[in-house]
């Protein structure tokens, strides 16, 4: 609708269109809201799968790869 942030009333008394418009223009709607801003947008399609970040330490590359890794230099017996 504006730039400016909208009440929960403005938004209520046109939720329909509000809701078209954020999803045919792509532009974001903040709603304002006991002082604070909550933001109406729409999230990027596709794979929810590839949206994941990889947990840090995480093996990200081919697992066949690792068949053929050389571990003797890693390798401390006895710990």
């Amino acid at each position: 609708m504006t730039s400016s942030a909208m009440n929960p009333t403005r938004l209520r008394e046109n939720l329909y269109g509000v809701l078209d418009e954020v999803l045919s223009t792509g532009t974001p709607v903040s709603i304002e809201r006991k002082g604070r801003l909550l933001t109406l947008s729409v999230q990027p399609s596709g794979s929810r799968v590839a949206c994941l970040v990889a947990h840090p330490g995480s093996f990200t590359g081919d697992p066949e790869a690792l068949v053929s890794i050389d571990w003797s230099t890693e390798w401390k017996p006895g710990l």
